[in-house]
């Protein structure tokens, strides 16, 4: 049910019945008010040719988020009581988007080598604004990431999320990247949204793993073969990511799964294999969003300083019961986690004697790493 435009309160819910982010969404909500807009926010959607019904529409307390229009329309709808975002002419990726990435929206242009796609264009354009400190820029970033936000929240309603970690430098053609894309497909099985920091290494493993969770065992395998002829995203990101679009041209039709990435970050590449990609510019934001959102725990695997952060990241809200009750975290590699970064100790530690004492563990195997969520609950 939509509420009525009569409703000046709304709950988190409502408010996201009141977003429209397609063409389809705005026909209908216009079809089934008979011709209202009053209170909603249309986000991104190419009103061109629907100058008609903008001419007549109730669009009192209205918001239009850049979304293109005649003049005609535009004036209209500002004059009768909505605030009109324009469309930001010459960006390389849109501030008022409704919905969360797709790899190929990302990797457009592929062909031409990356250095043209959407996702490289952004990078550049923030390193360029970052550097001239300009606030018009910032509150463009901080308007996307928001959008971003929104956008992954109704995406993963209801989901049962598990987030698996890892360094970007684990290499295709390992044991390791292997073992980590086994992971991935086991908890897909399982009924778990698999979510990742979205970029290369173990990250890309797990969101391949998840991608094949609807195919004969053997087709990882042979996928994994195709990958390790471009073992890393160095030196040729293009080489790297054509790789990925061949297995998934091969296999088309593979699970879905979710990579929240950073342009922060942007010299890690964003990895093809995650169906939905919540990428931002703030590291911050991605990284405690992308905590945050794995309800049913989190998988460490060998990592180095970036996922030692996100150890500790979900341990505060765990320690503190920010979030209610503690989530799992599964640490995998004894060795790694006690000795070569002892993470494990100070975890232990510091869940002594609190409810998240039950929630925390250490495996040896990445294949004891389903069975130790299901034993901690998630």
């Amino acid at each position: 049910m939509h509420p009525t435009p009569a409703q000046p309160q709304q709950s988190h819910h409502a408010s996201h019945d009141r977003e429209i982010e397609s063409r389809a969404e705005f026909d209908e909500v216009v079809s089934r008010t008979r011709g209202s807009l009053a209170h909603h926010r249309v986000q991104a959607v190419d009103l061109t040719d629907r100058t008609d019904a903008l001419l007549t529409a109730d669009v009192t307390g209205a918001v239009f988020l850049g979304c293109p229009m005649t003049p005609e329309a535009a004036t209209r709808v500002g004059a009768a009581g909505a605030l009109v975002f324009p469309p930001i002419p010459g960006l390389p990726f849109d501030p008022y988007r409704g919905f969360v990435y797709t790899s190929d929206e990302l990797f457009d242009g592929l062909d031409e080598g990356y250095e043209a796609t959407p996702d490289a264009l952004s990078y550049a354009w923030f390193q360029q604004t970052r550097a001239d400190g300009d606030v018009f820029a910032s509150m463009l970033r901080a308007v996307h990431d928001d959008s971003v936000s929104d956008a992954l929240d109704e995406l993963l309603v209801g989901a049962r999320t598990v987030g698996v970690m890892g360094g970007h430098a684990m290499a295709r053609g390992t044991e390791a990247y292997a073992g980590a894309a086994r992971l991935g497909r086991a908890l897909a099985r399982a009924g778990f949204t698999v979510a990742t920091g979205g970029g290369p290494g173990a990250m890309e493993a797990a969101n391949l793993g998840a991608y094949a969770a609807p195919f004969e065992d053997a087709m990882l395998t042979e996928a994994l073969a195709v990958l390790a002829k471009a073992p890393s995203f160095v030196p040729s990101v293009t080489d790297w990511a054509r790789a990925a679009f061949e297995v998934r041209a091969a296999w088309p039709g593979g699970g879905a799964s979710v990579g929240i990435p950073t342009w922060f970050y942007g010299h890690e590449p964003p990895n093809a294999f995650a169906a939905h990609i919540a990428k931002y510019f703030s590291n911050a934001t991605r990284e405690d969003g992308l905590l945050a959102r794995c309800t049913a725990g989190v998988v460490f695997l060998p990592g180095a300083a970036g996922t030692v952060q996100e150890i500790f990241d979900n341990a505060t809200p765990n320690y503190y019961q920010s979030r209610g009750e503690p989530t799992p975290m599964v640490l995998v590699d004894t060795a790694h986690w006690t000795e070569h970064l002892p993470a494990w100790p100070l975890l232990h530690a510091l869940a002594r004697e609190r409810p998240m004492a039950a929630r925390v563990a250490l495996v040896d195997r990445i294949e004891e790493a389903p069975e130790a969520l299901k034993r901690l609950g998630g």
